[in-house]
């Protein structure tokens, strides 16, 4: 039997790592890493997938269909957080180290958003936040690694305001027990000056059942006089619009949320006429970046872009932009300095972030619920668009 001497062979070896080490390395050079940290599964998981359909939109749209910014190809790796922090937490340590990602987008859950922050300031990379919006993201827990295009729950609240906070108006929460439910009502409540708020009502994530709630909210609200509200704060896949079921109006309350996804529109066809804010829906944003994407969403898809859709399209067209300023240098430090204050086009318009805590300022839009019966889902008509000079939003971090 033949045999090929040790040295000959390692010998050999060694010129194969030393051609390899120097492609692998031309490659990376060649390469924009983008990981997306988002729920692919769990609780949120709708809120995710529409979130990364809207990313690689945004890129799309951005680049013009070359997925390419300074001679460089923008690869996404994407990460599955599960909705569970610690899991996430993971997952972005090992994208920025062993899959040396230049850039991190996400996560859909605040819990899991909060567990991310110390990653993304360990490792000196920039995390672009969406769509998680509890206040403390850009607020106490912030770090300049951290921008969001993601609306935050202030921007919610002071646009959620403006319809309901009247004199003589009672109003009650219900919200979810965890960090957004819990920063959604404290946001809310910071921008009630005229309203009364009489209850709070937290419940876990995962409720069904809503009686015992409900029934808590209604001994608070239905002796009090003038307009009585149930605020409902609340995301996944529960549906807190079973409270009608409980015929509120028995008590002459009425029922009151912001904008939410197209699923969980259709539970707001038991309450017409009512009014809330929305971040977006899609027949209501007239410019040219909302028109290419609900024409491409219906082309690919056959159904209109849905809430988080925009928002991940938001976070591709501003990541692209940056990229572009900066000739496709991916230096943190860099990118920073040119994402503060920058401006670009989203499907919403115009957003802008602010210097102060990287927080996109944008639009927020006043509705009221029409059911009609062309659509599965009750249709947020626009009352008027609320623009980001008109929010006081706070800043809330101790930079």
């Amino acid at each position: 039997m033949n045999r090929v001497p040790t040295r000959r062979l390692l010998l050999a070896s060694m010129l194969a790592c030393a051609f390899a080490a120097p492609t692998l390395a031309h490659a990376q050079a060649k390469e924009i890493r983008i990981a997306h940290v988002y729920s692919k599964t769990g609780p949120l998981e709708a809120y995710g997938k529409q979130t990364q359909i809207g990313l690689m939109l945004g890129l799309e749209y951005a680049t013009q269909g070359t997925m390419m910014v300074g001679g460089k190809k923008l690869v996404v790796v994407e990460k599955d957080d599960q909705g569970k922090p610690d899991v996430g937490k993971s997952l972005l340590a090992t994208a920025y180290g062993d899959d040396k990602a230049d850039i991190a987008v996400g996560p859909s859950s605040s819990g899991v958003a909060l567990a991310l922050l110390p990653v993304a300031e360990e490792y000196k990379k920039i995390l672009l936040v969406e769509p998680a919006v509890a206040d403390a993201i850009t607020g106490d827990k912030w770090n300049k690694y951290i921008f969001r295009t993601g609306r935050n729950s202030s921007q919610d609240a002071i646009s959620n305001a403006v319809a309901l906070d009247k004199e003589g108006v009672s109003i009650a929460t219900l919200a979810q027990d965890y960090a957004f439910g819990r920063d959604g009502v404290k946001a809310f409540k910071d921008n009630i000056k005229k309203a009364k708020i009489v209850h709070e009502e937290y419940l876990p994530q995962n409720t069904m059942d809503f009686t015992a709630g409900a029934q808590r909210i209604f001994d608070a609200l239905k002796d009090k006089p003038g307009r009585k509200v149930i605020f409902i704060v609340w995301s996944g896949a529960a549906n807190p619009f079973k409270i009608a079921e409980l015929q509120p109006e028995r008590f002459g309350i009425q029922l009151a949320s912001g904008g939410n996804i197209l699923p969980q529109l259709v539970n707001y066809k038991v309450a017409p006429g009512m009014e809330g804010a929305a971040y977006y829906y899609f027949g209501i944003p007239k410019n040219p970046v909302n028109e290419w994407l609900v024409a491409n969403h219906y082309s690919k898809f056959k159904s209109p872009p849905d809430f988080f859709t925009a928002g991940g399209m938001s976070a591709g067209i501003a990541l692209v932009e940056a990229l572009k300023k900066t000739s496709g240098d991916t230096n943190t430090e860099k990118l920073i300095k040119t994402m503060e204050g920058m401006s670009f086009e989203s499907p919403k318009g115009k957003m802008t972030f602010r210097k102060e805590d990287h927080q996109a300022m944008q639009s927020m839009y006043h509705f009221k619920i029409k059911v009609d019966p062309a659509f599965a889902w009750g249709v947020p008509e626009l009352v008027r668009e609320i623009k980001p000079e008109e929010m006081n939003v706070p800043v809330k971090n101790k930079r």
